[in-house]
């Protein structure tokens, strides 16, 4: 894809070898429908085929990063078994392709980041997170086990006991907490985020490439080496959608209620 067939991200240059990356859907926090969740497992490619960008800095619109899966197209892999196989190749191919990407990328987490969105800001080399930013991997919340990005890196992030702690109930955690256990790079004031990012950008830009490149490629290998722990994460998120907890979970988001999970009496 050319940079001008993306309909949901924004591209802008900075510098002389910077990209800043817009998730553009504001109107709806930014939350991925199919479209935008195809852009995010693609755009990685098109950075790296051109040979004027050295280092890309991924943010939101407005005032979030993502608010994961737009829920009409969660109500949707209720309910079909195509949408749900749709999901589970893009699912997969966002985590992929930023693993398989050569050029390191910065997030600018400017708000709240929940599943897919989520899954883009911490994949990202680099991740630096507004204090008033809140996370939440989200999925045990509608009813599907955590898959996407979140039983691969957050262990690894933040250790086990945390990991399990934070996917299992999804609740969410706020900046400088995030950073506390070492699940972002850096927490800055608000209106930072971006400039920080930024500049983190430019100073990799700056570096040798081939030292910054071939760093970034061998300890993504930490995670590479657990794809069977990925593989079955996102089979089971997967199939969660297509069993009578994930429609109640995403009747409850609907109805701004609390769940009562089938499987939970």
């Amino acid at each position: 894809m050319d940079f001008a067939d993306y309909q949901h991200l924004l591209f802008e240059r900075r510098g002389t070898s910077v990209l800043l990356i817009t998730i553009n859907r504001p109107e709806v926090l930014n939350a991925a429908n199919e479209q935008l969740h195809r852009e995010l497992s693609e755009v990685w490619a098109t950075v790296d085929a051109d040979d004027e960008i050295a280092v890309s800095v991924i943010t939101g619109a407005g005032r979030a990063f993502s608010a994961g899966g737009d829920l009409e197209m969660i109500e949707r892999m209720t309910e079909s078994y195509d949408a749900t196989v749709e999901q589970w190749r893009d699912a997969g191919a966002i985590v992929e392709a930023m693993l398989r990407s050569v050029k390191p990328i910065v997030s600018a987490v400017n708000g709240v980041a929940v599943g897919a969105g989520l899954a883009v800001a911490l994949l990202a080399d680099v991740s630096i997170v507004a204090t008033s930013a809140r996370l939440s991997d989200g999925h045990a919340r509608i009813g599907v086990a955590a898959g996407d990005h979140a039983a691969l890196l957050w262990p690894l992030l933040c250790g086990m006991a945390k990991a399990k702690y934070y996917l299992m109930t999804a609740e969410f955690i706020d900046g400088p907490e995030a950073e506390r256990v070492g699940l972002v790079t850096r927490c800055v004031p608000d209106d930072a985020v971006v400039s920080e990012a930024l500049a983190v950008a430019e100073q990799l830009a700056g570096a040798s490439r081939s030292a910054v490149q071939w760093t970034k490629r061998v300890l993504n290998l930490w995670m590479r080496q657990s794809a069977p722990v990925f593989g079955e994460s996102l089979a089971l998120e997967m199939l969660g959608f297509l069993g009578p907890d994930a429609k109640e979970g995403v009747a409850a988001v609907r109805e701004h209620r609390e769940p009562h999970f089938p499987s939970a009496h």
